[in-house]
């Protein structure tokens, strides 16, 4: 246990961790990329809710009820796994957030630009993006105590969206007939072109144990974490499928646009409605905020697993700095702000539109964050084995098989997910996400052996 652990203040109740935890998963990016799969996206919502979000839900309780020390999924991966395996699922974990981070602020500048009726350039893009990547770092390294009131926050608005979205969206369709055919035919998957847009499902199901990472910070952990994702968890999934709905009840599945495909929903809703343009406006700010909320709340969980490896020696010493009096984690936090600067000033060359942009930025990143989940799962496995006798105030029912079978469907979701955003079902390999893919974790595997140096140096003084 890092040192800094013991001093971390009690912050986090349960009503905090549940709205952490629905800032960081209910993702309104990923509501629009499940409703331009079409009316086959409300299978797969309850399809891999059932395959996967279940699992991986009750994975995090009861490891998250076990083991509740701060660094969460390095924690519970280093348990299980070994040092170096949690060192590297931690890095995936870290940049993963930095690289994604700007496809948010991108979309944030997209959406931002549709709602003001403004044009804006890429490279205004790239100055909000980067403005906004250094408002996190500074959000993050104040600490929890200050920090949480943004995810709090967010998560509120969200609801809100989508709750709008839901409503307004069966009003639309009641008066003006579906835009999508809602039938159960409809329904069927459509194996070619839904597939490809699976990952992104998945993607949007992740993050029950991010507020993990800061366990040191939660009062009581064994009690309030499996609470948090049984209650986060049916908030998430419920507002997904039906909200997902609302957006087809308005707009064709081809013409729903991953960054403008929002606003245009609500105008879409509003139009004859009494101060319909200023409802929208509030709708649309609440939205921006979100975009915010999303990565300052991955941003807080992730810099904090990045410490405390580092602060164990598996990565750089610079990772492991954190704030004397607040104890957020200053350099992961700064580091961050580093890398997502130059990715968005790099990435703002390569695509041509802002949807390129976020896609290409989505996808590299989407499958760089399966990596820890696929640690995660293992670990959870082997530690039902190697750390039997831990106690475990929550534990799954039916023993050893139901843990191994739920572990095994997590594990081969995240594989066949990773797969698909390497290449895609009619589109074949995809070349740049590859590279930046293999290139990132040889990064990782750099900074690991660096880490490794720095410890055994301090040693030998």
């Amino acid at each position: 246990m890092a040192a800094a652990q013991r001093d971390l203040p009690k912050v986090l109740g349960l009503q905090d961790i549940v709205l952490f935890t629905v800032s960081a998963i209910l993702l309104l990016d990923t509501l629009a990329a499940s409703a331009s799969i079409g009316p086959s996206s409300l299978f797969w919502w309850l399809f891999l809710g059932a395959f996967f979000l279940i699992p991986i839900g009750l994975i995090t309780s009861e490891l998250g009820a076990a083991y509740p020390e701060e660094g969460g999924i390095y924690v519970w991966i280093r348990r299980g796994l070994g040092r170096h395996w949690a060192a590297r699922a931690v890095w995936a974990y870290w940049i993963n957030t930095a690289i994604w981070l700007p496809s948010i602020f991108v979309l944030f500048a997209g959406v931002f630009a549709r709602l003001f009726g403004l044009e804006i350039s890429v490279s205004h893009q790239i100055a909000i993006g980067v403005a906004l990547a250094w408002a996190t770092a500074f959000l993050d390294i104040l600490g929890l105590k200050i920090g949480k009131w943004v995810p709090n926050l967010g998560a509120f608005f969200k609801i809100v969206i989508f709750i709008v979205l839901i409503a307004a969206g069966w009003r639309y369709g009641q008066s003006h007939g579906f835009a999508n055919p809602l039938s159960a035919d409809a329904f069927r998957p459509e194996w070619k072109e839904g597939l490809k847009y699976v990952p992104a499902i998945v993607y949007g199901m992740l993050g029950f144990e991010l507020v993990c990472a800061a366990s040191g910070e939660i009062r009581r952990p064994a009690r309030d974490v499996p609470l948090s994702v049984l209650i986060s968890g049916c908030i998430v999934l419920a507002l997904y499928f039906l909200a997902t709905a609302g957006i087809l009840a308005a707009i064709p599945a081809s013409d729903i646009d991953i960054v403008e495909g929002l606003i245009d929903t609500l105008a879409l809703f509003f139009a004859d409605a009494p101060h319909g343009g200023a409802i929208v406006t509030a709708l649309g700010v609440m939205a921006l905020y979100t975009f915010f909320s999303n990565g300052a709340t991955w941003a807080m969980g992730c810099n904090r697993a990045t410490a405390e490896a580092a602060a164990e020696g598996e990565l750089p010493s610079l990772f492991a700095i954190r704030h004397p009096r607040h104890g957020g984690p200053i350099g992961a936090a700064i580091m961050m702000g580093l890398v997502c600067t130059t990715v968005l000033i790099l990435y703002g060359r390569i695509a041509t539109s802002n949807s390129d942009l976020f896609w290409s930025l989505f996808s590299f990143s989407a499958a760089l964050i399966m990596l820890p989940y696929i640690g995660l799962a293992v670990a959870f496995a082997r530690l039902r084995f190697k750390d039997a006798a831990a106690a475990r105030p929550f534990k799954i029912p039916g023993g050893a098989p139901v843990a191994l079978l739920l572990a095994a469907m997590c594990f081969a979701t995240l594989v066949f997910s990773i797969a698909l955003f390497l290449y895609v079902p009619g589109e074949g390999p995809q070349r740049e996400t590859i590279i930046g893919f293999v290139v990132v974790i040889l990064i990782g595997e750099a900074l690991i052996r660096v880490g490794m140096l720095e410890s055994r140096l301090r040693r030998r003084r």
